[in-house]
């Protein structure tokens, strides 16, 4: 069964590629608990099917790049893409695509967030694992706000456009 507006996240273990140490983390993949981020902070997720994928890569992560600025503007705290990949494509893919710490690279690569989530699909039949189902969601302390769950093979309602105009 796949979470809801009105559900807390459960909590999971992402890993995210860090390009500059600071103290509490080293360069490379680190990992970090989900509900210790979402604590207290309001949160743009987005979770596509996978890193370098064509509309993963043309349209859905420069979307929110795009747009960064205006959702801080209205509140967000952090902007987090989730994709079943490990941190290493997840850092290698906001590179390619110039994110420049504005969006989080979080990556799933076992897929036990995206399951818990409820947002899994498989790919096994086309050679590529289970990945996550495309969706955007708004996050206040951990709590789902918004979930914008794309129809498959479909990019409609993910879009960071969308989501800001949620925002009112």
């Amino acid at each position: 069964m796949s979470i809801k507006v009105g559900d807390k996240v459960p909590d999971g273990t992402l890993g995210e590629f860090i390009e500059t140490a600071t103290e509490s983390c080293a360069i490379g993949p680190n990992n970090f608990q989900v509900a210790d981020l979402v604590k207290g902070k309001t949160i743009a997720v987005f979770a596509l099917p996978g890193a370098f994928t064509p509309t993963c890569s043309a349209k859905h992560l420069p979307g929110y790049v795009e747009l960064h600025d205006q959702l801080k503007a209205k509140g967000v705290d952090e902007i987090w893409c989730v994709a079943v990949n490990d941190p290493f494509v997840m850092g290698a893919w906001g590179r390619d695509q110039g994110v420049n710490g504005r969006v989080r690279m979080m990556a799933d690569g076992s897929a036990d967030w995206t399951r818990a989530m409820g947002l899994e699909l498989d790919l096994t039949a086309r050679g590529m694992g289970v990945r996550s189902q495309r969706y955007s969601a708004l996050l206040e302390d951990g709590v789902v706000k918004k979930l914008n769950i794309e129809k498959a093979g479909q990019y409609e309602v993910s879009d960071a456009k969308t989501l800001l105009e949620q925002l009112g």
